[in-house]
C-alpha cells in the first residue's frame, strides 16, 4: 500500500516591495513540500489573508509602512496562535530584532539567506522550532551581555505621548492631541519617568532622543 505524500507547508509571504514577493513565490516552487497560500503588500493585508487562508508559515518583513511587521506579527500571533511567523530582512538591528522576537516570530532571518537554508528554516517554523541566522545570533548574545535599551517597556499609547513631549507640547496640548482628559496624560508622563528611570520630563525626551525611543 502507497503511502499519502505528507500535506505541504503552506506559507504566507508578506513584503511591501513585488519583486521580493515575486521572487519568494519563485522560491518556493522548487520544493515539493513547500507551496504559496497567498501573498501581502502590508501588515493590514497580512492579518486579512492569515484569517482567510489560515497559513502554516508567514515570511514577514519587518520594516513596512503604516504598520511594521513587527506589529503585523503580534497580532497574527494573537488571532491564529497556531501560524508560525519568521521575520525576514534586511536589517539586523538589535532593537528590531528585540521588537520581532518579543511580538512573537518563531525566527529572524536576513534576506540574503540561501535558498536551502530559507526552506530549512520554513520547515523548522512548521514544527515549531526557531530559525535565525547566524549575525541575527550574534546581536543577541552581544546584546545579552548589555544593560537593557530603556523604554522596552513603553506601551503604544506612552510612545506617542512621549513623541509629543519630544515636540515640546505639555499635558493640556497632549491631551488635546489624543482626546484624552489632561489627568490621563499626567498618569501617563509618571508611568513613562519610571519606565525610563529619570525625574523629570527634560531628562525623559533627552534620553528619548539619545536612544531613539520615538520617531
Amino acid at each position: 500500500m502507497t503511502a499519502s505524500p505528507s500535506p505541504r507547508i503552506r506559507v504566507l509571504i508578506v513584503d511591501d516591495h513585488a519583486m521580493v514577493r515575486r521572487g519568494l513565490a519563485t522560491f518556493l516552487k522548487v520544493y515539493e513540500d513547500l507551496e504559496m497560500a497567498g501573498e501581502a503588500a502590508s501588515g493590514q493585508e497580512a492579518i486579512r489573508l492569515c484569517a482567510q487562508v489560515r497559513p502554516d508559515v508567514v515570511l514577514m518583513d519587518m520594516a513596512m509602512p503604516e504598520m511594521d511587521g513587527a506589529t503585523a506579527t503580534r497580532l497574527i500571533r494573537k488571532q491564529s496562535p497556531g501560524i508560525h511567523v519568521v521575520a525576514l530582512t534586511s536589517f539586523k538591528d538589535e532593537l528590531l530584532i528585540q521588537s520581532a522576537l518579543q511580538a512573537g516570530a518563531i525566527g529572524y532571518l536576513l534576506k540574503d539567506v540561501s535558498a536551502d537554508d530559507l526552506a530549512q528554516a520554513i520547515r523548522a517554523a512548521s514544527a515549531g522550532r526557531t530559525t535565525l541566522s547566524p549575525d541575527v545570533a550574534e546581536v543577541i548574545v552581544h546584546a545579552a551581555g548589555k544593560p537593557p535599551k530603556p523604554g522596552l517597556d513603553l506601551t503604544e499609547r506612552e510612545r506617542a505621548v512621549l513623541a509629543q513631549m519630544v515636540e515640546g507640547l505639555n499635558n493640556t496640548q497632549i491631551a488635546a492631541n489624543l482626546s484624552v482628559s489632561p489627568s490621563t496624560i499626567k498618569s501617563h508622563v509618571s508611568n513613562i519617568l519610571t519606565k525610563l528611570g529619570v525625574s523629570s520630563r527634560t531628562e525623559a525626551v533627552t534620553l528619548a532622543l539619545r536612544n531613539k525611543l520615538v520617531s
